[in-house]
Order: C-alpha cells, then sequence, then structure tokens
C-alpha cells in the first residue's frame, strides 16, 4: 500500500502553527551525543523515520537512549571509543544524511560495519564522501555506480586530511569532520561556498575545540566531546512549505514559532523576500548557537527572478517548493547551477518540472537548471517518485490549482514531517491522505 495526497484547489493559509523539530540538528545531536562521555538531554527532536533509524543504529551500537517523552531524549554517551559492533547490516532508511556522516563515523572503529538503507536511498552517490574518507586511510567499498550499501572494514588508522571539496556539500564536510575526530594530526576541510554549519556550531557545544576560516574548518584528532543539554528548534526547510503556502494563497496570514534561521540555512528567506515575499522575522532570539525566530508570512504578490549560483547551496533542500513559488509568480524563474538536486531523494528538477507541467505551467528543462514561467496552474494528477519534499511542495501549489490534485507516493513524508496533514488541514489547506495499491 502506498499514500496519496488528494487536494482540494484554492483556500488559504491562517493562523499560527509550529513544524517539528530540525532534521539536520536531530541527526548531528544524536550521533554526538552518543560519541560524548556523560548524558546528553535532547529537546524538540524530530520524531521522523529518518532520525529513529539514526537511534536505531546507535542503540544496535551498545548506546543508552531513553524516550521520557516523545521530542525529549535522555543519551548516555560511551564516549568516542565506546561504541560496540552492530551484529547486522546498518539501515539508515530515506537518510542521505544520516548514511553520510555515519560513514565517517564508522570509518575509525575497531570492528566492521555495514550502511544499508531503501531503494530510494541505494540509489544516491556515496563516491564523494567514500574517496576522501579512503583517503584518510579508511577501508569502505561501495556497491556498482559508488551507491550503498557501503561496507566498512574496521580497525584503520586515520590520518588527518588537507581536502578542498571540489562541490559544496554539508554532508562530505560533516563526514570528514567527524573522522577527524578520531584522526592523526589536523583534518582541514575547504569548501567553495558556504554550506549548513551545524555540525561545526554542535562540536563547538560539545567542548570540541575547532577553527573556522575562509570557508574552511580544521579539527585536530585525539579530542573528547562532552555531554551537553540541546534545544532544537523547528525545521526551516519544513516551515518553507507553509511560508510559500501563505504567499502565494490570497489573504492568508500565517506565523511559524521558533524556526531556526541559521544564516547558513537561511535561503530561502533570502530567495522569496526577492521574488516579493512579505516575510517578517519576529522575537529574534538564540538558543545553543543557533539563531531562532518566529516567521509571519503574509500573501504577496510574487515575480520571478534568476537565482544566483552562490546562493543554492544556502536553500539546496527548498527548491521544490521554490519552483511551486515560482509557478506562481509573475514572469520567469530561472535557476543554474543546481545540478545537486538530481541526485537528491528523486532527480527533484526532472520530477518537479514534469508535474508542473502536467498541471498546465510552462517549464524548460536544462542539464544544471530549469526556467520556470508563472501562470494558472490546473488540476490533475502528479507522482511524487517517493520523495517527502515533492510531495509536500504539491500539496501547497493546490491552494493557487483550479481544480482537484491527486499526489501519488506520498508515504515517505514521514521521514521529515510527521503529522503534515493534520497541521496543514489545521492551516486551511484541503488535504486528505488516502491509502493506495
Amino acid at each position: 500500500m502506498t499514500t496519496d495526497y488528494l487536494i482540494e484547489p484554492g483556500g488559504r493559509l491562517l493562523g499560527c502553527i509550529r513544524v517539528p523539530g530540525d532534521k539536520s540538528m536531530s541527526h548531528r545531536a544524536v550521533m554526538l551525543g552518543a560519541l560524548a562521555d556523560g548524558v546528553t538531554h535532547i529537546e524538540g527532536l524530530l520524531q521522523g523515520e529518518d532520525v529513529l533509524a539514526t537511534l536505531a543504529a546507535f542503540r544496535a551500537m551498545g548506546v543508552d537512549i531513553v524516550e521520557p517523552q516523545p521530542g525529549r531524549l535522555t543519551i548516555r554517551g560511551v564516549g568516542l571509543d565506546g561504541l560496540r559492533p552492530p551484529g547486522h547490516p546498518l539501515d539508515m532508511g530515506n537518510s542521505g544524511t544520516a548514511m553520510r556522516l555515519m560513514s565517517g563515523i564508522l570509518a575509525a572503529q575497531s570492528f566492521d560495519s555495514e550502511l544499508v538503507g531503501d531503494s530510494s536511498l541505494h540509489k544516491r552517490p556515496m563516491r564523494r564522501v567514500v574517496e576522501p574518507l579512503n583517503a584518510m586511510g579508511a577501508c569502505i567499498t561501495m556497491a556498482d555506480g559508488g551507491r550503498p550499501p557501503l561496507s566498512i572494514k574496521g580497525g584503520q588508522r586515520l590520518q588527518g586530511t588537507d581536502y578542498v571539496m571540489p562541490v559544496a556539500s554539508a554532508q562530505v564536510k560533516s563526514a570528514l569532520l567527524l573522522a577527524g575526530l578520531y584522526a592523526d594530526g589536523v583534518t582541514s576541510v575547504a569548501e567553495p561556498v558556504p554550506t549548513r554549519d551545524h555540525t561545526e556550531r554542535m562540536l563547538k557545544g560539545f567542548g570540541y575545540d575547532l577553527s573556522m576560516a575562509d570557508h574552511t574548518v580544521r579539527v585536530q584528532g585525539g579530542g573528547r566531546l562532552k555531554g551537553c543539554d540541546i534545544q532544537i528548534p523547528s525545521d526551516l526547510s519544513s516551515a518553507a512549505f507553509f511560508l510559500v503556502g501563505a504567499a502565494i494563497a490570497p489573504a492568508s496570514t500565517l506565523q511559524l514559532e521558533g524556526v531556526g534561521v541559521n544564516p547558513t540555512r537561511s535561503g530561502v528567506l533570502t530567495l522569496l523576500q526577492r521574488m516579493g515575499a512579505d516575510i517578517e522575522l519576529r522575537h529574534r532570539r538564540e538558543i545553543g548557537g543557533e539563531a531562532i525566530a518566529d516567521i509571519h508570512m503574509r500573501h504577496s504578490r510574487l515575480r520571478g527572478i534568476t537565482i544566483p549560483e552562490d546562493e543554492i547551496s544556502l536553500a539546496i533542500d527548498e527548491f521544490p517548493i521554490l519552483f511551486v513559488a515560482a509557478a506562481c509568480a509573475d514572469g520567469d524563474t530561472r535557476l543554474g547551477g543546481g545540478g545537486e538536486l538530481r541526485v537528491k531523494e528523486s532527480d527533484r528538477i526532472a520530477v518537479m518540472a514534469k508535474g508542473l507541467q502536467q498541471l498546465g505551467i510552462t517549464v524548460r528543462e536544462r542539464a544544471d537548471g530549469v526556467t520556470i514561467r508563472g501562470g494558472q496552474m490546473s488540476g490533475g494528477v502528479v507522482d511524487t517518485h517517493g520523495d517527502h519534499r515533492v510531495a509536500m511542495a504539491f500539496a501547497m501549489a493546490g491552494l493557487r490549482a483550479d481544480g482537484p490534485l491527486t499526489i501519488r507516493d506520498c508515504e515517505n513524508v514521514n521521514t521529515s514531517f510527521p503529522g503534515f496533514v493534520a497541521v496543514a488541514a489545521a492551516a486551511g489547506l484541503g488535504i486528505q491522505a488516502v491509502n493506495a495499491a
């Protein structure tokens, strides 16, 4: 059985809502908490399937993790050298973040391990993280085409590296930094443009010394992590669906509470403001080194823009919903240099282009981008190809469609946003989830 979304056309978004905790931060908090000395308390943890897979992996490696109530965790860390052999392959489900970051941790362990995932994850490229890890002394083998599963041989001695990333990737950067905690000497990672820096901020929060300058991060191996208390804000990537929904639906006024607005993640806000969106950040504050705000959004008339290539990495996960914003804007929106979007949970350029075209929008697809001409969207049927962000993006498109919309294959929404249907319906979207054969 699969899950489809049925969307009634029109409507508006109103009120004040809170979306689930940040997925990127949730993964990292669990990983560092497990590797720390002492106890870590986490509040606001995302309860999605991706993060649950990370929790299951560390429990399988002997880490004591208890959940006194939903979204709160107590992790009794085992230290950097305290993980135990899991006894079976570690299933990362649909999460490329978990697989790539875990490869950096497991590359330095004394035992052999294997990372597997679902059919979608097994199509995603891993060579970009495996090759630099192997250059540090790891022994990781991949399946044909440089894809999962990953087989990791234990007992390897890692050496620090000076790595210049050819393509900006927070996941690759984080994997190398995590491996660098175990390596002899200094591990230096330079990125061509800034990417999300949750790993760096959280390492500091766990008491690990590192340096950052000129888009380069350096860690010295041999330190220790210290358990701490972490509060995870709401996920801006999840909030983005509702921000765009409120922007495109007439008479909408919506506030999203306690959203993380880390400057290396907030590119979606910058791009929407450039398109003419009426966004206001209220009650700005900082918790645990992360910027947080309540985001107030009103309906506004959007205009097409050309997206700067150096800003793509700051909004890499939000492009499915940005494509929907472009479909509702006046004029053309152009994206170039976005080839990374083709190797996410789906080929997001191709899947979004085809779906928008099926709804009557003019889209010209290129190898590394698209041009989207805003217009009236019709009702119809679109296929998500199992991509959670594509599913939620097209759900919001129903606010501007002139007929009912059926969105196929939406069950993977639970990887990042459990309860999406209930939250969206409460805000005013006419949405229903149905089981389909």
